[in-house]
């Protein structure tokens, strides 16, 4: 049997010990993960170039250090782009970008699976059409979201909180989303993990999808 190898492609600089832990335990029995990112070997000074401007679509993503970083998606992409190439070429069974973002021209040899649309046809099939609470982390990418997910429903609210700081941001979001009554939530990020999600459940009772274990299952699916 060929060995089972998922190329991880972050945004950010790999590696993405905060996410790939936790998708490991839905995947097959020995496959193993190569990592690059979008941002690896980048400079200080190159950083500071793909910061965004007045209406570009942005991209939140983690540095090696834990730190946040926002990122213009049209700037950032051939990056990605290069990363997505490096794990192709390690021999990668499949290919994870590990954003919710649109991502547009992004291509690769090996099946390329986005997490964005994976998590917005599981909701379709779960929940069409329910209240959707959905969380982003941050403000610039409210307007994005909102149009990302009106094909999935018309009662929605989009709120932000970032998944790489202090947890209070996320309660409060959580919090407001209870008073709303929404029948399911999205954490629209990879960076939330199980912590998020069970922040979510103990305050407002409802069910929390996370798109890195969607994202996983997907990938399971294939292999």
């Amino acid at each position: 049997m060929t060995e089972a190898i998922v190329g991880a492609v972050t945004a950010g600089q790999s590696p993405r010990d905060d996410v790939l832990p936790e998708m490991a335990e839905l995947l097959p029995r020995g496959t193993r993960f190569v990592e690059r990112g979008a941002l690896d070997g980048v400079s200080a000074s190159e950083l500071g170039r793909l910061a965004p401007v007045a209406e570009e679509t942005v991209v939140v993503t983690r540095l090696r250090d834990g730190r946040e970083v926002a990122l213009a998606e049209a700037r950032l992409l051939p990056l990605l782009q290069r990363a997505v190439d490096e794990v192709a070429e390690l021999g990668a069974t499949v290919v994870a970008p590990l954003c919710t973002g649109s991502l547009p021209g992004l291509r690769s040899p090996r099946p390329l699976v986005f997490p964005g649309p994976v998590v917005r046809h599981l909701v379709l099939a779960l929940a069409k059409d329910c209240r959707l609470g959905v969380v982003v982390p941050a403000a610039d990418q409210v307007a994005g979201a909102e149009s990302d997910w009106a094909a999935v429903t018309g009662t929605r609210r989009v709120l932000a909180a970032s998944p790489y700081g202090p947890g209070q941001p996320l309660a409060r979001a959580a919090a407001e989303l209870v008073d709303w009554h929404p029948d399911l939530v999205v954490l629209d990020c990879l960076g939330f993990g199980r912590s998020a999600q069970r922040v979510i459940r103990e305050t407002g009772g409802v069910p929390a999808i996370l798109p890195r274990i969607a994202l996983a299952g997907a990938i399971a699916a294939m292999l």
